[in-house]
């Protein structure tokens, strides 16, 4: 009977993998030390979060563990299941090594002399996979710009600091497709953010809206396991605040605007004197993207920005849904109906009576850059976004024409340079369209003022564009509700030479800045030169 219940005992440890990971995993801890490897409280969530679904999205703030949990549940599976095959895949080559060093050392410390025939052994152990004599296996790979998976299925896929992927859609479709189709089989994600111009910022938000089959678990900065896992840095910071403040503890009473949101929202004081105390070495944004406290917060983007990426998260958190075709196929005029979804965001009607002011930035049309049209009402709300990369420049007039036209002869601000000027051209010449921007310029031969249509960017003007938008944007006397301007914004940023555009990189653009910002040199320049 002793024996029966010895052996329950074990199969139920067996069948549990937070009971098996405390009874026979080692981990080295914060102090160098060899210990059992007992889950903490995102950890447990994050169980049981898989427990119930089959497709997991994990959004945190820095060393929460969720790496070391999914190499350990790994070589639970593999060990206690006949021919599982998983994959872990990590985003550059040391930090797949260092999951594949830290699963062998799990291996190598389970007490297979103290319980014969429970642990398959190794019977390969590659560079980069352990295979098991019960036909499971594990493989540690580094994410490339190959398609991962092909020619394999798996049983689990785990992605390791996803939002730093190249080709983050590629790799992810080819990873569904390589997942096994029974109930048990996995795909799990865990990153830091990287921005919001990639796959995992708009799988994210589609997840929180439930328009996803991804499940998102966020882990906080002051969630419950960072109380041990950061218990010295804590201490660190506490003693450091009562040096500086007469010996006191940081209060309730002490505690700024801020600080008082994030106390309300489960952050207690120990955690709020870390902040303070990380905070004298790095900048709100670096401290945001590295430990957030909210998931949007988390997207925010370290660096030079040019605008307040806190405000631009927090509209990028409450913007507008554009109107979908149906809403809109009775009132829109037919040339621009095509476009609805497809570059064409409407936010809002024309209204009688309104004044509206744009902004228009011209591309060829060949691919590349975007020709882009922001409109804004006298009150700074945006109505309208057009953006698109194969539009042409003579098709583009006629957009052009027709928005304003729709909007109650809408007031534009174009900007000359380049393609700029056949758009003028024709706007003038072939439309008739007068309602248009004109810079005041001093002739270098005569000294005389004379008057140019459209905006000419240079070094010099381009400052006061952007100067002016983003005084305008940060004060709150517009609101933007188009989503690419806004990840735009998040990638505008100021090179050490001083010039501003958008940060270098694969689809990364500026042009929807540019026509916001052209929206507000419009309203600027209080002129109006027609009846409406």
């Amino acid at each position: 009977m002793a024996v029966k219940t010895k052996q329950s005992k074990l199969q139920k440890v067996l069948d549990s993998f937070p009971l098996f990971a405390k009874n026979f995993i080692y981990i080295i801890d914060n102090n160098g030390e060899k210990v059992k490897f007992e889950l903490n409280s995102a950890q447990l969530e994050l169980e049981e979060l898989m427990n119930k679904n089959r497709f997991v999205n994990v959004s945190k703030a820095r060393q929460g563990g969720i790496s070391t949990f999914s190499v350990a549940k790994a070589l639970w599976r593999a060990v206690t299941n006949d021919n599982e095959n998983i994959l872990i895949v990590s985003y550059k080559s040391d930090s797949s090594k260092a999951l594949f060093e830290k699963l062998k050392s799990m291996n190598d410390w389970l007490p297979r002399e103290k319980y014969p025939n429970v642990f398959p052994n190794v019977r390969r152990d590659n560079r980069d996979e352990l295979f098991f004599e019960n036909g499971s296996r594990v493989t540690c790979l580094v994410a490339s710009n190959k398609s991962i998976g092909r020619g394999s299925t798996y049983s689990w896929i785990h992605m390791s600091e996803f939002s730093f992927f190249a080709k983050q859609e590629m790799q992810l479709l080819s990873a569904e497709q390589s997942l096994m189709k029974g109930e048990k089989s996995q795909l799990t994600i865990e990153t830091t953010s990287n921005g919001t111009s990639n796959m995992f910022y708009r799988l994210t938000m589609a997840s929180i809206k439930g328009e996803s089959k991804y499940k998102t678990m966020f882990i906080p900065f002051y969630h419950d396991l960072y109380k041990k896992q950061f218990a010295h840095d804590h201490d660190e910071a506490e003693k450091y605040h009562r040096e500086t403040n007469k010996g006191k503890r940081l209060s309730v009473a002490d505690l700024e605007p801020d600080e008082k949101v994030l106390y309300d929202n489960g952050a207690n004081l120990r955690f709020l004197m870390w902040r303070r105390y990380k905070l004298l070495d790095m900048t709100l944004q670096e401290f945001q993207q590295e430990y957030p406290s909210n998931i949007l917060e988390s997207f925010i983007s370290t660096g030079n920005s040019v605008f307040d990426q806190s405000i631009v998260l927090s509209r990028l958190g409450n913007i507008k849904t554009p109107l979908s075709k149906n809403e809109v196929k009775d009132d829109v005029p037919e040339i621009l109906y095509k476009y609805i979804g497809k570059g064409l965001s409407i936010f809002y009607f024309p209204k009688r009576g309104q004044r509206y002011y744009g902004g228009v930035d011209t591309a060829s049309g060949g691919g590349g850059d975007y020709s882009t049209l922001s409109l804004f009402d006298s009150e700074g709300q945006q109505v309208l976004s057009f953006y698109h990369d194969k539009v042409p420049v003579y098709l583009f007039a006629e957009i052009i024409d027709c928005i304003g036209r729709w909007y109650n002869y809408a007031f534009y601000a174009i900007e000359r340079n380049s393609y700029g000027l056949p758009v003028l051209e024709r706007l003038r010449k072939d439309y008739n369209y007068l309602n248009l921007y004109k810079q005041k310029l001093f002739d270098q031969k005569t000294g005389k003022k004379k008057m140019q249509l459209g905006f000419t960017t240079t070094t010099q003007s381009k400052s006061v564009l952007i100067t002016d938008f983003k005084e305008n944007f940060e004060k709150g006397l517009i609101n933007i509700e188009c989503k690419e301007t806004l990840q735009q914004m998040q990638l505008f940023v100021e090179s050490a030479n001083g010039s501003m555009g958008n940060k270098k990189g694969e689809k990364n653009h500026d042009d929807l800045v540019i026509s916001s910002a052209l929206s507000v040199q419009a309203v600027k320049v209080g002129k109006w030169y027609v009846d409406i």
